[in-house]
């Protein structure tokens, strides 16, 4: 029986605010309980649901030295759908209405939650073989690990793996206010370790004493290796290639499934969606408030609303996109510039915009089952679950090739019948515009063709199971 354990800040159903929390709450599921005993560990939030607040149950609570102070650390504890997960209780860290705030805060909050991640491991008689580790929030875990708890036997055989989810955010301060936060000794805040231009980055640390790097897809492994994509750390992550793996996330094949989807207005599969699928295009535009006409071109965006999603590109040609026969509907919240540009963009065309400046799963469902294509223009793009869910439920993907869009989205080639959506190469705003078109043209022009793009993305298989195979070797090579 191999035990792994998954440290993270984020885990679905309780938190979630990026892809992240679904590979924490989504993958430990998947392993054979014969083989593997995979746990989370995370925060004890107090913004997550009362529906699973009042279903902990209290385990142990102690003290724990860390940086100048002696802190609280209580565990509570949940069974969730198979999968055992702890709670790291400790009111002062992790109260408030979201599970982050400003950076500092953050940064001590995560050095504690770092450390309390291995301090309980003893107390629940939980001994993993490998720690898995979940961005910049649990970097610091395998540093503790080889340097403050390096002499107790307790732990002298773990390994530990550092996922990489978004490379842009790796926890850095000054180093004098991460060293007293942390209590970590003066050695490891060098260049070759913590040290990052002058600062420190908790990160980094992740990625210098982990056994394994992994990020969420091959093209984005081989990009942060290069000065554009590395953040400051790709001298780092070209030197540690060997240890470096990259794995496409999945998506829930039973929560993303048309056929089954309560949330959608009409199920279908990929048996009947040329005659069903339009029924949701139709229900959409009425409740988006656009002319319902099932002939219309719609386009969607489902997305946080920053500047590394590529709207830049967008506004400079949204004037182009909402030309006849095209209706586009927006879904997202983020940088002000970005939900006031589309609020702008629904005031001056009304019949062909639809800005919904918030976040609904209930209407990101609608959306997948009611566009016909979805657009994903992104700078960068780690892994992307927006394009796999789309290609589930035959919408059509536009993407930029970054990441791991270029990994799951195949470009359409008409030559050869080939393809699951259409791509272009540079960041470019006229790029992703003929994109656009030349998928509107095969869209109008050629049904048959279309359709065919739609039943392949359908016949795609992006669940768990083919990523947790890869995760299987990985550990297996530990």
């Amino acid at each position: 029986m191999k035990k792994v354990a998954y440290i993270a800040s984020e885990c679905v159903p309780f938190i979630k605010t990026g892809g992240l929390a679904d590979v924490v709450g989504t993958l430990p599921k998947i392993f054979d309980k014969n083989e593997y005993d995979v746990r989370v560990i995370m925060p004890n939030y107090l913004c997550i649901p009362n529906k699973y607040r009042e279903k902990m149950q209290y385990i142990t609570h102690f003290y724990m030295d860390i940086g100048y102070k002696n802190d609280y650390v209580g565990v509570m504890y949940l069974e969730y759908e198979g999968v055992k997960v702890y709670f790291i209780d400790n009111e002062y860290y992790f109260n408030g209405f979201t599970p982050y705030g400003d950076v500092k805060w953050d940064i001590e909050k995560f050095c504690y939650f770092s450390k309390a991640a291995l301090s309980i491991l003893p107390s629940i008689g939980f001994q993993p073989d490998i720690l898995h580790c979940h961005d910049w929030q649990a970097g610091l875990v395998p540093v503790y690990l080889k340097t403050l708890f390096a002499g107790d036997m307790f732990y002298t055989s773990m390994k530990s793996v550092m996922t990489i989810h978004n490379l842009q955010f790796q926890g850095k301060w000054d180093i004098k206010t991460i060293q007293e936060y942390s209590g970590l000794p003066d050695y490891v805040f060098t260049p070759d370790k913590l040290e990052i231009q002058k600062d420190a980055s908790m990160l980094k640390g992740g990625l210098v004493y982990a056994d394994k790097i992994t990020t969420v897809s091959n093209t984005y492994a081989k990009e942060i290796q290069t000065p554009y994509y590395g953040e400051g750390l790709d001298g780092l992550l070209s030197a540690r290639w060997q240890s470096l793996w990259g794995i496409v996330n999945g998506i829930d094949y039973e929560v993303w499934n048309p056929a089954t989807d309560p949330q959608v207005y009409k199920n279908y599969s990929v048996d009947n969606f040329r005659q069903l699928k339009k029924i949701n295009k139709i229900e959409l535009q009425k409740e988006c408030g656009l002319p319902q006409d099932e002939n219309q071109f719609v386009i969607g965006i489902i997305s946080r609303l920053t500047d590394q999603k590529g709207l830049d590109l967008v506004d400079r040609i949204m004037n182009d996109i909402c030309c006849d026969g095209v209706q586009f509907i927006v879904l997202g919240t983020g940088d002000g510039k970005y939900e006031n540009m589309f609020k702008y963009y629904q005031g001056i065309h009304p019949a062909k915009v639809s800005a919904n400046i918030y976040y609904s799963d209930e209407r990101s469902h609608k959306m997948y089952a009611g566009c016909d294509v979805m657009l994903v223009p992104s700078r960068f793009e780690p892994c992307g679950l927006t394009q796999l869910m789309a290609l589930r439920y035959g919408t059509v993907p536009v993407v930029r090739e970054t990441g791991g869009l270029a990994d799951t989205v195949e470009a359409y080639n008409q030559f050869e019948g080939t393809g699951t959506g259409f791509s272009f190469a540079n960041y470019d705003a006229y790029e992703l515009l003929n994109a656009i078109n030349y998928a509107k043209e095969v869209y109008y022009n050629n049904k048959e063709a279309w359709y065919g793009i739609q039943e392949r993305g359908m016949r795609q298989d992006y669940s768990w199971y083919n990523s947790a195979n890869i995760y299987k070797d990985l550990y297996n090579s530990l």
